[in-house]
């Protein structure tokens, strides 16, 4: 699923998208997803899916935060 992404995030890039949002795109495509989400139901129990999905949330956008905030030291 990621090698779908580069390309997308290659083309935001090169239209002027700012690398947080980027890299925030690429770890939701992948983590988020709806198969991933299938299989972790089927191994843990929803309580803990549930949890996860919220620290995964919070963890992207922080570093979306992160790294739009210190693109300008990045790149």
């Amino acid at each position: 699923m990621l090698f779908g992404t580069i390309p997308i995030a290659e083309a935001l890039w090169y239209k002027g998208a700012q690398l947080g949002s980027i890299l925030s795109f690429m770890m939701a495509v992948t983590t988020l997803s709806l198969p991933s989400m299938i299989m972790l139901r089927k191994a843990v129990k929803p309580k803990l899916l549930a949890l996860f999905i919220a620290i995964c949330t919070a963890g992207i956008i922080v570093v979306g935060y992160l790294f739009n905030i210190f693109q300008a030291f990045i790149v």
